[in-house]
């Protein structure tokens, strides 16, 4: 069997997965924004006892938000129900709820699945990431920018307050009517409701409650996405090297995290198996996993060896590694004393 071959049977492998069960789709909205909506009221009701609770508090329910998305992501992919009106309805409202455009995001995520990994297709629903030759031929503006973008500090604090309070609000270029529409609609709904909470107890106590569950969240939601694809040994290749399955199962991580974050996250951690196959809904991602024989040692990072990836900045093309910024300079600075060295050596 050729490596097409073997690729394309792993695929088929993801298809008794991919059906959703409407009894386990609505398990999980209710288990999900039941408890997020009495964490949020307990958080609110905490405040005249002591703030430290409710922030106490608003960890676990930035974690029950964290799982909201999952389920506005699996409607964005049509995987959560078999229904797509249902995916619809469900994904603008959880997106009401999570401050994402369900038509919008649901474009630029579905062009991050069909080119992540490839190297000259990069720049929609990504993470920004040079290769290390393009880096070395960058502007000092670009270096700066792109260093200030991957600082721990930036991404995961400044990011979630870019990307989903700002970025969100605008239609991307050349959307069409109904994706603008979604996303008017989703803009007018968030602030009918912040307007309408902040005039029921009082724009301080509801940023005091939602601000830290926002924050939170973000930081989580753009960590989990982060870490998902920067792993020292990912996969990157140019156009016609590329290959769907390989960045599916080489370039996408599996997250073994604990049983309770596992479930917090909505399974997103077998991230390599959404990768492989979008419509199985998260509920089917373990199984899928556990299940198939040629996925057993796909990348596997876990809580401790995931900080790592903090270290990761750059793309080596050469070494088919991620490495960081120092790295990447003695590599270039041996390169150029070798090159040196040889010019030396040929001189009569």
């Amino acid at each position: 069997m050729t490596s097409k071959q073997k690729q394309l049977n792993l695929k088929k492998q993801m298809a008794p997965y991919e059906k959703s069960d409407l009894k386990r789709s609505i398990m999980q909205l209710v288990n999900t924004l039941g408890p997020f909506f009495l964490l949020w009221f307990l958080a609110f009701e905490s405040l005249s006892v002591s703030y430290f609770l409710t922030l106490g508090i608003s960890v676990i329910a930035a974690g029950f938000l964290v799982r909201i998305f999952i389920i506005f992501h699996d409607c964005c992919h049509h995987s959560f129900f078999k229904n797509r009106s249902a995916n619809k309805i469900v994904g603008t409202i959880t997106g009401i709820i999570t401050v994402f455009p369900y038509h919008q995001w649901q474009h630029d995520h579905n062009v991050h699945h069909a080119t992540s990994g490839n190297l000259d297709k990069r720049g929609t629903g990504d993470i920004w990431t040079l290769t290390v030759k393009e880096y070395q031929a960058a502007s000092l503006t670009t270096r700066a920018a792109y260093r200030m973008y991957r600082n721990p500090l930036v991404m995961f604090l400044l990011g979630p307050i870019y990307v989903f309070l700002l970025k969100n609000r605008f239609n991307r270029k050349g959307a069409r009517k109904n994706e603008r529409t979604n996303t008017y609609l989703i803009n007018a709904a968030i602030v009918g409701l912040y307007a309408l909470m902040c005039w029921a107890i009082g724009w301080e106590a509801f940023l005091m409650v939602q601000g830290p569950i926002f924050l939170i969240s973000g930081a989580a939601g753009i960590w989990l996405f982060y870490v998902q694809h920067t792993f020292e040994d990912s996969y990157f290749e140019e156009d016609d090297k590329w290959e769907y399955v390989k960045a599916a199962v080489e370039g996408s991580s599996f997250y073994k995290l604990p049983k309770v974050m596992q479930w917090l996250t909505g399974n997103i951690g077998f991230h390599h198996i959404h990768h492989l196959s979008p419509r199985v809904p998260n509920y089917n991602l373990e199984d899928a996993h556990y299940n198939t024989a040629e996925l057993k040692n796909v990348p596997t990072i876990t809580l401790s060896t995931s900080l790592q990836s903090l270290r990761f900045r750059l793309w080596d093309e050469d070494s088919q590694n991620f490495t960081g910024y120092q790295a990447a300079k003695k590599a270039a600075l041996s390169k150029k004393q070798n090159r040196a060295g040889k010019a030396a050596s040929v001189k009569p």
